[in-house]
């Protein structure tokens, strides 16, 4: 895939980590002028950590994050389907764009933490993928329209009013993390932006070969592949030359929106997320900022 936008990087704390650390992370990608800023929507931590360690409620964090930032753009990576009558979640997500002033960036997946749906007796996860097909028809509709009617399998609606609109127009850009075939036509459908997630955000490689199979899917429905920009989660690490290497050949294969991960996924939570953030602005951003640095 051509790279045919500029490369934009961002920082996510997500679990195991202090409201004052959050904090601290949010104003070093304000005051460092990262593209974005992220949280993620869980209920119960993440990964080989367990899943007791401390996690907060993404949406309130990010409505957290909104007041406490001026520049940087914000949204979870990402907010699953199950978790929220998509009538609930478009009114919160509405709420932050305002908050922010339109930073809104609205990061949604099937979800597929089945621990979190066995503990807290949350149905749907069977039919994720119906529910974030309905989901997205029934968000975009009320983010659009001065009422809504839906007759779905999953999701009812009747002349329902969403008032006010987001902030950005028609609506904020629209991230879907997917992994899965089935996904990923829902991506080509209704996505401004592709975080590969699950399986096919495995390594490089995988990411590439499923960037590939999103392009088909775009070629089946009539859109152009160019219109959806690629995104991919990569841990910090404690290397920062080894950070940029790595990050520039993310952009060489046409991932033009990477997002540095300071704790969540597979990986353990940073030591020390605010210094390691602070590492990631001073020695990482200004190189990848550099004219060119993804064709060297």
């Amino acid at each position: 895939m051509k790279v045919a936008d500029p490369l934009r990087i961002g920082l996510k704390l997500s679990q195991d980590a202090s409201i004052e650390t959050f904090r601290t992370v949010w104003r070093i990608a304000d005051e460092a002028r990262f593209d974005h800023c992220w949280a993620m929507d869980h209920l119960a931590s993440i990964g080989g950590i367990g899943d007791d360690r401390p996690i907060f409620d993404g949406w309130e964090l990010l409505a957290g994050m909104a007041v406490a930032t001026q520049h940087v753009r914000i949204g979870l990576l990402v907010t699953g389907i199950t978790y929220r009558n998509p009538a609930l979640l478009a009114k919160v997500a509405t709420t932050v764009d305002h908050l922010s002033g339109g930073r809104l960036e609205f990061g949604v997946g099937a979800a597929w933490a089945a621990n979190e749906h066995e503990m807290y007796g949350i149905s749907g996860l069977d039919h994720r993928v119906g529910l974030l097909s309905e989901g997205l028809q029934v968000i975009k509709m009320l983010w659009t329209q001065e009422r809504t009617d839906f007759d779905g399998r999953y999701f009812r609606m009747r002349q329902a009013v969403a008032n006010p609109k987001p902030v950005q127009k028609p609506h904020p850009p629209i991230w879907i993390g997917s992994g899965g075939q089935l996904t990923l036509r829902l991506t080509a459908r209704h996505a401004d932006v592709w975080n590969a997630s699950g399986a096919a955000g495995a390594g490089l490689e995988t990411a590439v070969e499923w960037s590939k199979r999103l392009d088909e899917e775009c070629s089946a429905i009539g859109r152009d592949p160019n219109e959806i920009r690629r995104s991919a989660q990569l841990p910090a690490g404690d290397d920062p030359a080894e950070l940029v290497d790595r990050l520039s050949r993310y952009h060489q294969a046409g991932f033009t929106e990477l997002v540095v991960m300071l704790s969540g996924g597979s990986m353990p939570t940073a030591k020390d997320p605010a210094r390691l953030a602070a590492i990631v602005a001073e020695k990482v951003l200004p190189q990848l900022r550099q004219p060119s640095r993804s064709e060297r």
